[in-house]
């Protein structure tokens, strides 16, 4: 049995509209004001509302309003009872949340049409809000699966930390870090077009394939190999339009010397001083167009050899392409002092970059997903 709360100040109208009602078959509840009729709909969690427009203390407007920006209460369908029959008048009532209008006197066999009219959309929005609950619920499944598949920060022989926030629950960004022997250790870090699912998927892919070894007869310790061989498993025709950029490189820790490509994405940012005032920064970065937008696209290595302290930063774009509260976007230099400036302080470098940029946004959450990754090679 549907539960409809009717809220009015005059009783001969609540006497009215209960009984046009209880005929139907509706259980209805009554309050004589806006203030009453809130701690009705709490009490009781109406499915269809009818709300007399002009009370003394809280109007119908402004019931509807609280109604309306509460989530838990938002299906409610809301129906106001006016004498007010201007276009402005209900321009007004329709910007407050209102679904629909009855107008006075009321007339039964309209007032039975829109009430059965009404419960059949609450019906609906009940129904899609308990659907995007549970699609919600899968997509936190995913994305703890997806974080479940991250390697774990490591100490020995050198420190990897990382930072992972998505901007959704499921990104496109993905990295790895994995030994290929006793000595060389892979490092990548992707970030795929786009976002949500059909952005995760391939970036999951990548991971697998590299971290099982999967791709054929390849020569993991040379990152153009690897980003060719990647170029040719995953063409946009084959893979939904999505592409992804890429920075994989290849350290040898007796030899000190790390060896790289990249595809599209970001420089990683190699930080070196020998003395606490001259920092020297590196951009580490080669050309070569994004993985999967061209069957020919070529890739190429390049290497340098890591002094003694030096830090890597390893980045997506979503790390400085933030929008700032003034409306323009932060820029890669801007991003590289910072790393700068936090290079000597005792706290953990990752959760300053992230407080600073969380700042800068100015918003809950960033515009697109955001990875970084710091190897120290001390």
């Amino acid at each position: 049995m549907f539960k409809i709360l009717v809220i009015d100040d005059d009783n001969s109208i609540v006497i009215l509209l209960k009984r046009i009602l209880e005929k139907q078959g509706y259980e209805v509840v009554t309050a004589c004001n806006g203030e009453e009729g809130l701690n009705q709909v709490l009490a009781c969690h109406p499915a269809l509302i009818i709300c007399d427009w002009i009370m003394p203390g809280l109007n119908g407007l402004e019931v509807c309003d609280r109604i309306k920006t509460d989530p838990k209460l938002s299906t409610i369908f809301f129906i106001l009872l006016t004498s007010l029959d201007s276009v402005a008048d209900r321009v007004k009532g329709l910007d407050a949340g209102a679904d629909d209008f009855i107008s006075k006197p009321i007339e039964q066999h309209e007032l039975q049409a829109r009430v059965r009219a009404g419960l059949r959309l609450h019906i609906l929005s009940r129904d899609l809000q308990t659907q995007k609950l549970l699609l919600e619920a899968e997509l936190a499944e995913a994305a703890d699966y997806v974080r479940s598949l991250l390697p774990l920060p490591i100490t020995e022989p050198l420190s990897i930390n990382y930072r992972f926030i998505p901007s959704r629950q499921l990104g496109g960004d993905c990295f790895d870090y994995y030994w290929l022997d006793a000595d060389c250790l892979a490092i990548y870090l992707l970030d795929t077009a786009g976002h949500g699912l059909k952005a995760t998927l391939p970036s999951i892919s990548v991971l697998n394939l590299l971290r099982s070894r999967a791709l054929g007869n390849l020569n993991y310790y040379q990152p153009s190999h690897v980003l060719k061989a990647l170029n040719d498993t995953f063409q946009i025709s084959y893979q939904n339009d999505k592409y992804f950029t890429i920075w994989y490189g290849v350290y040898n820790t007796v030899k000190r010397q790390l060896i790289y490509a990249s595809a599209g994405h970001p420089p990683a940012i190699l930080l070196s001083c020998e003395h606490l005032k001259n920092v020297e920064v590196k951009l580490l970065r080669t050309p070569g167009m994004p993985v999967g937008m061209f069957p020919e696209a070529k890739y190429k290595d390049d290497v340098c050899e890591i002094q003694t302290p030096s830090t890597l930063y390893i980045f997506s774009d979503g790390a400085y392409e933030i929008t700032k509260s003034d409306g323009t976007i932060w820029s890669l230099d801007a991003f590289i002092q910072l790393l700068i400036s936090l290079r000597h302080n005792i706290e953990p470098h990752l959760d300053q970059v992230l407080n600073y940029l969380m700042a800068l946004h100015s918003q809950e959450t960033f515009n697109d997903d955001l990875s970084i990754m710091e190897i120290k090679f001390d």
